[in-house]
């Protein structure tokens, strides 16, 4: 197995509703920040890799057939070089509203973690966002540097703009299926998102 789909998004852009769709479509398992939080292995291993381990992509993504979201998405550049011939997804949000998610339920888990090994600190806010995820300003500019890179690096054949409220029908024109007859998957909204923090 290997990886068929890289998303290139930062979390909070519709990435755990990608993940889910990625899922249903045949293109699951699909790697997520949850996975690594509920694998203990994926943990160790993307940690290192925060840390400056050399990555053994084939390793770090074993039994997944496509990647989204955090931790992956911070090295979007070196996977769509690792697998040519995966199909590349950039999830978007307009900036402002990005924000907005990402104040109400990431960055708090930042702030909040006592873990200085966890991808939270190690690579979202010291890597990611220089030390500096509560700065608005700096984080939007970031978040922004990050589409712009994306879209002069990946060639408009490979890559599919996916919006919130997208739906199906562009995805599964990127990946040549079938749209199913269920309704995209809506996942991980903010309430969502602290819920599921706090039963950690």
């Amino acid at each position: 197995m290997t990886l068929a789909v890289i998303g290139t998004g930062f979390g909070r852009t519709g990435t755990d509703s990608m993940r889910e769709a990625l899922t249903k479509l045949g293109f699951g398992p699909c790697h997520h920040m949850s996975e690594v939080m509920a694998h203990e292995e994926q943990k160790r291993l993307w940690r290192a890799l925060a840390r400056g381990v050399a990555p053994d992509w084939d390793r770090l993504f074993a039994g997944y057939k496509s990647c989204v979201d955090w931790p992956s998405v911070h090295y979007w550049r070196e996977l769509i070089e690792a697998y040519p011939q995966a199909r590349v997804i950039l999830t978007w949000r307009s900036p402002e509203s990005w924000w907005e998610s990402f104040q109400k339920t990431i960055l708090p888990a930042i702030i909040d973690s006592q873990d200085q090994e966890s991808l939270g600190i190690a690579l979202v806010s010291k890597q990611v966002f220089d030390g500096r995820p509560h700065d608005r300003a700096h984080a939007i500019a970031v978040y922004e540097a990050n589409v712009e890179a994306v879209l002069k690096t990946v060639p408009p054949k490979r890559l599919l703009i996916h919006k919130l409220g997208d739906g199906w029908e562009p995805l599964c024109a990127h990946l040549g299926v079938p749209v199913p007859a269920e309704p995209y998957p809506n996942r991980n909204n903010a309430r969502e998102f602290q819920s599921a923090l706090l039963k950690r």
